[in-house]
């Protein structure tokens, strides 16, 4: 990708001679050109840096993107800046200010401080806010300048969405005053509008359960939009903290922002929770035009996660002398960074300096407090392969949740059964790109170490299911992979679609994945695709064939057990025992009692051979370094050469 000269003057620092853009350059008497700014999926990412590698990082940070904002508004005649939430927590700074330093009343958390100094006009909140509960959400939204709005999250749901019991405000509306070509200012009313996933209920069921009720997306805008008119709103913003799934309409719908865009009176739709970037590759179909962002016509934005991109949705308003109306539309994702053939990383801006300084103590202090050692290893930690072998990273994992399990289960009815652990590599490339990999070598392991093993702020639970529930568990998981057939020569052996966390490896049973077979459900939703299909081979415990009506208990976490990624036997009524600590603390323990952890992998799954077949993955190039050490093993992996975008290549002989 070449930097154009338009992005790179929008690109540069504040301060830097800008151009307007072609719109407001062109609006004449009773036109404006309105620029909606937009950040998604910050997850505490203030500071260009990786607490994990402790280490800088260009592809990220909310201390770039704003110099992306201040371009902008340099550069725009109008301009409205948004946040589509996930700000609170995904990185050590967020659970360190929520477990361990905590907030005293007053005291404003270090992303809020940061957002403050930007300047965001509204906001609404995302799935992630609820990790931490809602008393400690609550004090942190206290310091934010902007409104947070939300129009399907309530303590209690009405007859119909306007008469729920809304925690947050639905909507808020913006009183502004536009300057148009003929540089007359007129008012105008800006409403904007949030909507969370659903799903939060059984995602976060310890903190919500019992407590609070979600609404449908689709069905909350319907009824909440047309107040919002009423209301006095001459253009709508919708604030979707959802990603886009293009397949039919059902209530409840994760990822429901392409049928937000049926909704009458919305002119725009804020994206995110994918943490992907649109328009761009990574949607496709009717209705998604990439060329201008638009989503049947409606123009969209999703501007990527951790601060890599700025969303920009620009409308161009005609006044019709009454109020102003969307006369057309367009969006765009700014990133801040370029990567090369050459697999540098290329950073389009620089630091504001205001945003580094507002997060600085917090920054200090995290890096304290990762930093600080709790043992040691006697073998490298690494998931560069863990997407095609067993894996030290995630055996580590499942180790750490069986032993804390199997102590609390003493004594109760459920000590006798046999005990599992279900685990999922976290860092496995992906849109993370080729330096998202867990790498801990041989020796001191530090909390920084623990939080690259586990990046989320999971608790522990433990679900009670039969021997057929295991196997349907597996089947699920075993959809990463595409069908490849018997002679097939380096075929494609990763679904793309199919996100690393949901590719549960489970401990305690041994078992072969035969790929010559289709996936038995699919990538979305878990839905039962080819009821025939097997790919789960050779599945034993104790080294006998597994009795489908045999029990079983399964070390998990909250969002496995409680549905998320829609696994059999894990949607909430299996669970027995709903834990009080984080998977992350449960693994320092871990590593605290042993002193020295041994997480060699055990190989207790493999792939089922498929006669004269090969197949290609990608992975970090640092996995050369361990090539060595899973052809000890005995998988027949060798480089296959370079890999798009920084990525390396592999084949694997089935």
């Amino acid at each position: 990708m070449t930097i154009s000269r338009r992005l790179f003057l929008t690109g540069t620092a504040a301060g830097t001679a800008t151009l307007l853009h072609p719109w407001s350059a062109r609006a004449q008497a009773g036109q404006a050109h309105l620029r909606i700014l937009s950040t998604t999926d910050v997850h505490c990412h203030i500071y260009p840096y990786d607490y994990y590698a402790d280490k800088p990082n260009d592809t990220l940070g909310l201390s770039r993107t704003a110099a992306l904002i201040a371009a902008i508004r340099a550069e725009a005649t109008n301009s409205v800046l948004v946040d589509n939430g996930d700000y609170i927590q995904g990185n050590p700074l967020g659970d360190y200010i929520a477990y361990k330093k905590g907030m005293a009343e007053g005291d404003t958390h270090p992303v809020i401080a940061a957002m403050n100094t930007l300047g965001y006009d509204a906001g609404t909140v995302g799935n992630h806010e609820f990790n931490y509960g809602i008393d400690f959400l609550e004090h942190v939204n206290k310091t934010t300048t902007r409104p947070v709005v939300c129009a399907n999250f309530a303590t209690e749901l009405g007859a119909r969405p306007t008469e729920d019991k809304l925690f947050f405000e639905p909507f808020t509306v913006l009183e502004r005053t536009l300057t148009d070509g003929a540089g007359v200012e007129r008012q105008i009313k800006i409403g904007l509008i949030g909507f969370v996933p659903p799903q939060i209920l059984q995602w976060d069921a310890g903190h919500l359960a019992g407590k609070y009720a979600t609404r449908d997306i689709v069905e909350a805008a319907q009824a909440w939009v047309p107040k919002l008119r009423e209301a006095g709103a001459e253009i709508v913003i919708a604030l979707s903290h959802s990603g886009v799934s293009t397949d039919a309409y059902t209530p409840g719908m994760e990822n429901a922002s392409y049928h937000l865009a049926d909704v009458p009176g919305i002119d725009a739709i804020v994206m995110g929770h994918a943490h992907r970037v649109w328009p761009g590759e990574d949607y496709a179909g009717d209705g998604l035009d990439p060329a201008t962002g638009k989503i049947k016509g409606v123009p969209s934005v999703m501007a990527g996660f951790w601060g890599s991109h700025m969303g920009l949705i620009e409308l161009m308003l005609d006044h019709d002398g009454t109020a102003w109306k969307v006369a057309d539309g367009m969006a765009e994702a700014r990133p801040i960074y370029l990567r090369g053939e050459d697999r540098t990383v290329t950073p389009t801006v620089e630091d504001v300096p205001e945003v580094l300084a507002a997060a600085k103590q917090g920054h200090e202090e995290t890096l304290d407090y990762v930093r600080a050692e709790v043992g040691q290893t006697d073998a490298p930690l690494y998931s560069y392969f863990a997407q095609v072998a067993d894996d030290p990273s995630v055996q580590i994992v499942s180790l750490a949740q069986s032993w804390y399990v199997a102590q609390l289960l003493k004594g109760t009815e459920h000590e006798g059964l046999p005990l599992l652990s279900a685990a999922a590599p976290f860092k496995a490339g992906g849109r993370g790109g080729p330096d998202y990999y867990t790498d801990v070598a041989k020796g001191p392991v530090a909390i920084k170490n623990v939080a690259d093993l586990y990046l989320y702020p999971n608790t522990v639970q433990v679900v009670r299911i039969t021997g057929a529930q295991v196997k349907e568990w597996l089947e699920r998981s075993a959809g990463m992979f595409n069908q490849i057939e018997a002679g097939a020569q380096d075929a494609l052996l990763l679904n793309p679609d199919f996100p690393a966390y949901n590719f549960d490896t489970i401990d305690g049973v041994t078992y072969k994945i035969d790929l010559s077979q289709p996936a038995k459900y699919d990538t979305g939703e878990g839905t039962l695709v080819n009821p025939d299909a097997n790919r789960i081979k050779d599945l034993m415990f104790n080294g006998a064939p597994i009795d489908p009506a045999q029990e079983f208990i399964v070390a998990t976490n909250n969002y496995r057990a409680s549905g998320g990624g829609h696994f059999p036997g894990a949607d909430g009524t299996t669970i027995i025992l709903v834990a009080p600590d984080t998977n992350r603390d449960v693994i320092v323990r871990y590593i605290v009692e042993q002193g020295t952890i041994s997480p060699s992998a055990d190989a207790n799954w493999s792939f089922a051979p498929v006669e004269g077949a090969t197949a290609i993955f990608e992975t970090g190039p640092k996995a050369a370094d361990y090539l060595a050490d899973v052809q000890a093993r005995g998988l027949k992996i060798e480089p296959a050469g370079e890999g798009e975008g920084g990525f390396a290549r592999f084949r694997i002989a089935l």
